[in-house]
């Protein structure tokens, strides 16, 4: 079965090792299609090639990247004509001009498409976005949605088509791996933070609820985006500057040795009227480095942590700050919401996990074909 994947989200080195578990399906000959880089208001990510074993990675020009509605690939056709594929798996959201355009070349060359969809809050689009998203929703012949609440909008919306909730990307636990040898026991106690710097991520609750605590903490924030001066400002106000670490974007192969510089890991975020956090995927790395998680009741993050960690209502300061001060005086506590996180991440998480049930939904398309399994391949 040829496979052919348009992702813009598997420039991102880590992500794509669940594009060689997909490959190792000996019934799967699998092409993904990506751009050479991505731009938004979290940064720059250039491609990067990380995992690359069993299947072919091809870079298309892009047009208008950095726009999520408007953003398209002109060589898209010429490459599918080529490919001739069995499944064409666009890994994006149906309102916008490159998925438009991707179901047109799937219905025009008699491709079975199927796309993803994070969207978890209901709204309506103007024309012409109204129109495309319409027109996936008629052509396509299945939907994967990251969350509960996205498969609600897509229902409300008027799909019915199949649909299965499955997040977009897992984590490889062999690289995501407790390292307790690297805890430097004269650390102090270190909060971390990863992702981007900007309002909805509540970058600035975490500093809040830090300022709170006593004895030897340190916050140590890794990401970039529009809000950081903003918020260095806000640490200097609250008189902890000296206390937090300010590191930029890091390559997505070096985050298992950043989450090891931490004791927690806290994803603070907020709700706000066109935006609640779709997964959280800082979350499910930290949990598989054994490092303990902290979330707010935005979204999808409840979902993730289950009882794996700890859920605080979203902008409540003084409920973060007071689970901060339980972690910081209970190593017992870190201990045990570590040993959680690893396993359920091994249950519900792992790259192989997502990459079974995407190749499932492959073969529901093409009639079911019999399995032969996974090949036997080396980790890349």
């Amino acid at each position: 079965m040829r496979v052919v994947i348009l992702s813009k989200a598997c420039i991102v080195g880590t992500y794509q090792k669940k594009l060689e578990e997909i490959a190792r399906y000996e019934d799967i000959d699998l092409t993904v299609l990506v751009p050479p880089y991505w731009r938004d208001k979290r940064g720059f990510q250039p491609l990067e090639r990380a995992h690359v074993e069993g299947y072919e990675l091809r870079v298309l020009p892009i047009r208008l990247a950095g726009s999520y509605h408007l953003h398209f690939y002109p060589t898209l056709r010429r490459h599918l004509t080529e490919l001739q594929p069995d499944v064409f798996h666009v890994d994006e959201e149906p309102y916008n001009v490159a998925t438009w355009l991707a179901f047109r070349y799937g219905v025009e060359l008699n491709i079975p498409t199927l796309f993803f969809t994070w969207q978890n809050i209901y709204r309506k689009y103007p024309f012409p976005f109204s129109m495309f998203e319409r027109f996936v929703y008629e052509h396509a012949r299945f939907a994967i949605a990251g969350n509960e609440d996205a498969l609600r909008v897509l229902r409300r919306k008027g799909y019915k088509g199949p649909i299965r909730v499955l997040p977009q990307f897992g984590v490889d636990p062999e690289v995501f791996a407790p390292h307790p040898e690297w805890r430097d026991p004269e650390r102090p106690f270190t909060i971390g933070y990863a992702g981007g710097l900007i309002h909805e991520k509540g970058v600035d609750i975490l500093l809040r609820a830090a300022a709170q605590l006593s004895g030897d903490w340190r916050v140590h924030i890794v990401g970039s985006g529009k809000a950081g001066k903003g918020l260095r400002r806000l640490a200097r106000k609250l008189g902890i500057d000296h206390r937090v670490r300010w590191q930029e974007r890091v390559p997505s192969t070096e985050m298992p040795r950043v989450y090891h510089a931490f004791d927690v890991l806290v994803l603070p975020s907020r709700t706000r009227p066109s935006w609640k956090e779709q997964f959280g995927r800082v979350l499910i790395e930290a949990m598989a480095c054994e490092i303990p998680v902290v979330g707010s009741t935005c979204g999808e993050i409840p979902r993730v942590i289950g009882d794996a960690g700890l859920i605080f209502p979203e902008e409540d300061v003084d409920a973060l700050a007071e689970h901060l001060r339980h972690l910081q005086e209970d190593p017992a506590l870190r201990r045990e919401l570590a040993r959680k996180g690893r396993e359920r991440v091994l249950a519900h998480f792992t790259h192989a996990r997502i990459a079974e049930e995407s190749v499932a939904i492959y073969r529901h398309l093409t009639m079911g074909r019999v399995s032969h399994g996974p090949r036997t391949m080396g980790q890349g």
